[in-house]
């Protein structure tokens, strides 16, 4: 039985001016219930105070067609439905804040299941160093696979108890603890498992800091 698993731990992430893109999924992407403003004692922001600095503006996803697929170097390469995502796979929560380098911040409450769970069942072969995300508009970040495996990294679908709506990044979010902005890609549609080493995301690509750790300058290697 899916079970929901909810972690008291708030981590505080800055945001870089840039991040990945938002997606859009037409009537499906309804709120699913009322969004709360506070938990555990702990005042949330409004899902709105989360900003829309994407690179390409808001995306448009056919939630009914919309496939994750994992693939690459695993075992078990496969897709999954939105459906099949949070259903088969054990919820999480956390709080986490947001802090914007043009200046705002949220605090936000999100749900979604674990990086390392989805990667579990891929079986990621022993060659596999680097995970890079995609987004639906193109965009790409990477990230050691280590990263992924030895933390409780999220990939949300929920953002103070409401589906995520298209402008904060339907239908996943990745909430990259302990990176910057842009590290938090958001309208995933694929989890390649490369050797790559070498890889660099767009804004890595264009000089920003491969690891994103919130405790080095974003510019740099």
């Amino acid at each position: 039985m899916k079970k929901i698993v909810v972690i008291n731990i708030t981590v505080v992430i800055v945001l870089a001016t840039f991040i990945g893109g938002l997606v859009s999924c037409g009537a499906s992407n309804q709120l699913t219930s009322t969004e709360v403003r506070e938990y555990q004692g702990r005042n949330l922001s409004a899902i709105t105070d989360d900003k829309d600095v994407s690179i390409k503006g808001v995306q448009n996803i056919d939630i009914n067609n919309y496939q994750l697929q994992v693939t690459g170097l695993a075992e078990n390469p496969t897709s999954y439905t939105y459906n099949e995502i949070i259903n088969d796979f054990n919820t999480y929560e956390r709080v986490v804040e947001l802090d914007c380098v043009e200046g705002w911040t949220a605090t936000i409450l999100w749900s979604g299941v674990q990086v390392k769970d989805i990667l579990a069942k891929a079986a990621p072969k022993e060659e596999a160093k680097v995970v890079i995300f995609h987004a639906y508009d193109g965009y790409t970040t990477e990230f050691p696979i280590a990263y992924l495996i030895n933390n409780n990294i999220l990939m949300a679908y929920k953002m103070n108890e409401v589906t995520i709506p298209a402008a904060q990044g339907f239908p996943f979010v990745l909430v990259a603890q302990s990176k910057w902005g842009y590290k938090w890609i958001k309208w995933i549609t694929e989890i390649e498992l490369s050797d790559n080493t070498s890889y660099k995301g767009y804004w890595e690509d264009l000089g920003y800091s491969s690891s994103g750790d919130l405790n080095m300058p974003f510019l740099g290697p």
